[in-house]
């Protein structure tokens, strides 16, 4: 609302005077007034009864600069303008910048002083918010997710529009403020592709009762065979309703591209994801190019880079080089692992596990307080303060009063070692007591932190990384000797736990399920009042 009653006062600021004194007169008769579109390239001055219907950024934007208009030149004009339409290809709407009324002030012959000021104001106002909106996303994180805990990335939107001015060189400007991760670049092709794509409504859902595989038939194959082609992993010129070769083929493509095991069947998950229109898709694109723009502009030199919805550990070097990856089991949709960046600090071997609360009551109490021998089975002592409580002390109606710690071993829920990272969530990454859970194709299992399959190798990465003296064998004696040790690390290694569903590759259109929901809200709030 705030930025629709800003636009309405720039819009009725026709009747204010202007500072500049041009003839002496504002009232032009036709024959001046058919000589006036210099005006938009003439150097005005606002007054400040102009200037008080912007905002106090744009105000101070413009005290800097002398409260002259700046966009004199017609080329930087064009050149904004034609980088807003270019915008739609980051799933941002032109209109939010007011294309159609700068494009219809520039293609005015006659223009008042105040319509001149009127259209430096929104060329300002557009380009900042452009600027922006690319650079740290259109909406804040914080107004969208609670589970959501990124550094903000600061911008001198005032300075890129200065230099952009001083350069001529808007559109670069204005580029430059993309994030620079393949990935973004990627989905801004995704969402190119999917825009080429002709209407799917009228394409026939798909609905089985049971698997469909090699040398069925029946008209649901040819319904398959159908949306196959529609997304390009089946080049045929006529669909039949045979489950030929050709279909398992474009199948297992169809399921590489959802991060499927490939298989060439089609059970109910792959027809659901069949049905999944393309207009669900470039929503679903949408809200991954909005992600991005919140997430860090730069890695870091070294860093961790999880992807929750791909359940995925990719150790990057050079900020961009994957040198190592590991399947993770992360955090289950009710108990979701936070979105964050961080530092590691150190790691522990042999760890003990202090369980948290959430863990404590939804799970701990309701089990101890069916079988006492729940503390002994999973080696965990009960502390009141700094006494330990025996199970037959322990009181369930007060389950809240007492802190329990699980010994390091085998059966230790953060398995054999885990890493720290400083975090308002509680969470880190660990090894874990159930290794068969890598296993599986789905992997949002966990209670919020994220386990790492292979640990010691990651742990050897880092520590080799962090001092030569260490290496595997220095990790496997401190291991098999069963006391804690924790290991701090001087040099820096980011991480980073991110969301993303949807990219492009050498293997075509990619996506991955929402496990958390996070796609659909984003994008509503996207759209919500435009």
């Amino acid at each position: 609302m705030q930025k629709a009653a800003y636009i309405v006062s720039l819009l009725l600021l026709l009747t204010l005077p202007s500072c500049r004194n041009t003839a002496g007169s504002n009232l032009k008769t036709a024959e001046s007034q058919a000589k006036t579109a210099h005006l938009k390239d003439s150097s005005l001055c606002f007054t400040q009864d102009i200037l008080k219907a912007t905002s106090a950024e744009v105000r101070d934007f413009y005290h800097d600069h002398g409260n002259v208009t700046v966009w004199t030149t017609k080329a930087d004009r064009i050149a904004l303008q034609e980088t807003i339409a270019g915008a739609e290809a980051d799933g941002l709407l032109s209109k939010e910048y007011n294309l159609n009324f700068l494009k219809e002030f520039e293609a005015l012959n006659t223009i008042t002083e105040d319509e001149a000021l009127r259209y430096d104001l929104m060329m300002t106002e557009a380009f900042r918010n452009l600027a922006t909106h690319l650079f740290k996303g259109r909406l804040k994180p914080s107004g969208v997710y609670s589970d959501w805990a990124l550094s903000s990335k600061p911008f001198e939107a005032d300075k890129l529009l200065s230099d952009a001015l001083k350069n001529h060189d808007i559109a670069d400007a204005i580029n430059r403020c993309r994030p620079r991760h393949e990935i973004y670049s990627s989905l801004r092709h995704s969402l190119a592709v999917l825009n080429s794509l002709a209407d799917d409504s009228t394409l026939p859902k798909i609905i089985i009762e049971k698997s469909l595989t090699f040398k069925d038939s029946s008209a649901t194959v040819a319904a398959i065979k159908q949306r196959l082609a529609y997304w390009g992993d089946l080049k045929a010129d006529t669909i039949t309703t045979i489950y030929d070769e050709a279909t398992v083929i474009a199948v297992k493509n169809f399921q590489e591209r959802h991060g499927l095991h490939a298989d060439g069947t089609v059970g109910k998950q792959v027809a659901n994801l069949l049905n999944i229109s393309r207009n669900e898709r470039r929503e679903q694109v949408i809200a991954n190019l909005e992600r991005w723009r919140w997430f860090p502009y730069d890695f870091g030199e070294r860093a961790l880079l999880i992807n929750i919805p791909t359940y995925r550990l990719a150790v990057l070097e050079n900020g961009k080089d994957t040198v190592q990856t590991y399947k993770v089991v992360v955090g289950k949709p009710e108990r979701k692992s936070p979105i964050l960046d961080s530092k590691i600090t150190n790691l522990v071997i042999n760890p003990t596990w202090t369980v948290p609360p959430t863990i404590i009551k939804e799970d701990l109490t309701p089990a101890a307080t069916k079988d006492r021998t729940y503390f002994a089975s999973h080696n965990m002592k009960i502390y009141r303060g700094d006494d330990e409580i025996q199970p037959e002390q322990w009181k369930p109606e007060e389950f809240d009063k007492y802190k329990y710690v699980q010994g390091p071993g085998n059966h230790n829920s953060l398995g054999r070692i885990k890493f720290n990272f400083y975090n308002t969530f509680s969470v880190y990454l660990h090894d874990t007591n159930h290794r068969e859970l890598f296993s599986k194709g789905y992997r949002a299992l966990s209670s919020g932190c994220v386990r790492v399959q292979d640990p010691f190798k990651l742990a050897s990465y880092l520590l080799e990384k962090d001092n030569p003296d260490w290496n595997d064998k220095k990790i496997q004696e401190i291991t098999d000797a069963e006391a804690t040790k924790n290991v701090y690390i001087q040099k820096s290694i980011r991480v980073h736990q991110l969301y993303w569903t949807a990219w492009m590759d050498k293997g075509g259109l990619q996506f991955r399920d929402d496990i958390y929901s996070l796609d659909k809200i984003l994008y509503n709030k996207l759209r919500q009042d435009l």
